[in-house]
């Protein structure tokens, strides 16, 4: 497909980068003449110097004849503008990201009146993942599938857990009662692993396992794993991410300390969130930290501007015994560092923002086979959870799984049939409507059909 990236910072260096690895034929505009000519060097695409939302730049870059355009600017204004401009000329597909929380009262009309076919908001899809990692604190990652019923939870093995040292096909006949969910990959010294039944989980793994909502948390009480339940959080900075994250667990009951180093920002966030303990000060200062009791914390999470100082306070916030930490890095390629110095949870907005839009593409590109409902992009890139929905006229509908061709490097994780989740075996099978999760150590696929054959 022809797709045009306005705005290569990082998340449209990281978009740009991926779509052309998918062998896309993408288009990078930029204003820096810096920013296009270290996009020219480093990636396989076309690169322009102009602004995005100028038609005869988006003429310049073939508007009208693109599949997708994909504004992500430090300017909302200017990304919806892009948008709007490029479906008149002839753009099929929109997509912008929009963060202002400004915006979010009005963003189904704003969507409307200027075509924008996907709106991505970084902030707030990153608050929902932290607020879910709240529900549990001894997980890395949470991911949800076929709308919240399926969830696949990442955990560190411990040598205590009753799962380590047994074959994985031996797990029910050895652990009387432990509920039955899927073991769906394992990475192990920095190499993803799909399990079969021999596999042998070893302390220090990196264990996804999936199921219903109920039956995960019960496999994790079953751990002994499930035993905090998160009651004080502090937070690190008072940008978007904690505002949206202070409106969504609030009303659950957790109460909310959050530092700004801004006084002016300070004072607005205090008005706009009357509920939430805002402190004046400099987060990263360990004196104050200490004062607002972070020791008594249940959660800490570090949500500055700076990668560096969200790692450094969350290294303190470990040593200090909390419980649950959360840090908010973009830089990517360090996350095994840093999991090996203690801070399991890391969230990339920059990371959640392109998966969101890579799902997107991926649909838009699959016109008539079983298309991309949710795509995750697990263990730093190293593998893909996906969700389709199958068809009627798919040739695998109806066929046991035991039957069926399916690509190496692939698992048929979960199915999910009239609300009823299955853990699939060589005898189950697909039926028209089921949502299917799958498992892949590959980027790039966007239709069931290329890893399940008759």
């Amino acid at each position: 497909m022809h797709i045009l990236v306005v705005g290569a910072g990082k998340v449209g260096h990281m978009i740009a980068e991926h779509l052309a690895r998918e062998e896309h034929d993408v288009t990078v505009i930029d204003r820096s003449d810096e920013v296009v000519h270290r996009i020219d060097d480093t990636l396989d695409v076309m690169c322009i110097r102009g602004n995005g939302a100028n038609a005869s730049t988006l003429l310049e870059a073939g508007a009208d004849k693109a599949d997708i355009i994909i504004a992500t600017t430090a300017s909302d204004e200017t990304n919806m503008l892009c948008c709007l401009i490029a479906k008149r000329l002839g753009a099929k597909f929109a997509i912008a990201r929009i963060r202002d929380p400004e915006f979010n009262e009005s963003l189904a009309l704003l969507q409307r009146e200027m075509g924008i076919d996907l709106a991505v908001n970084p902030e707030r899809a990153t608050a929902l993942e932290i607020s879910r990692l709240l529900r549990f604190p001894f997980a890395s990652n949470i991911e949800a599938f076929a709308k919240g019923r399926v969830e696949m939870v990442e955990f560190r093995a411990l040598e205590k857990d009753a799962v380590v040292g047994i074959p994985l096909r031996e797990i029910h006949h050895k652990l009387r009662g432990i509920p039955h969910v899927l073991y769906a990959a394992v990475e192990r010294s920095g190499s993803a692993i799909i399990p079969n039944g021999d596999f042998v989980i070893e302390p220090g793994d990196r264990v996804h396992v999936a199921a219903d909502m109920v039956t995960i948390t019960t496999y994790f009480r079953y751990l002994g794993k499930n035993s905090l339940r998160v009651k004080d959080v502090m937070m690190l900075g008072g940008g978007r991410i904690s505002y949206y994250l202070a409106r969504m667990i609030v009303p659950m009951g957790i109460h909310v300390s959050m530092t700004e180093i801004n006084e002016k920002k300070a004072l607005d966030l205090s008005e706009a969130l009357p509920e939430v303990n805002v402190i004046y000060g400099d987060g990263t200062d360990q004196e104050l930290l200490d004062q607002e009791g972070l020791a008594q914390m249940d959660a800490f999470i570090a949500l500055c501007d700076r990668d560096e100082e969200n790692l450094m306070t969350g290294l303190y916030a470990v040593r200090q015994g909390v419980p649950k930490v959360v840090v908010k890095n973009n830089r990517g390629g360090y996350d095994d560092i840093i999991n090996a110095m203690g801070l399991d949870s890391i969230v990339s907005p920059k990371a959640i923002t392109c998966a969101y839009i890579l799902r997107y593409v991926r649909q838009r590109e699959n016109a008539t086979g079983t298309r991309v409902e949710r795509l995750y992009k697990l263990m730093d890139g190293k593998a893909e959870a996906l969700e389709f929905i199958a068809r009627p006229s798919d040739p695998y509908v109806g066929i046991p799984l035991k039957d069926l061709t399916i690509r190496p490097g692939t698992l048929v994780a979960v199915i999910v049939r009239r609300g009823k989740v299955i853990v699939p075996f060589g005898n189950d099978h697909i039926e028209a409507g089921d949502s299917v999760v799958i498992l892949v150590r590959e980027s790039g696929v966007s239709d069931l059909n290329e890893v399940i054959r008759k």
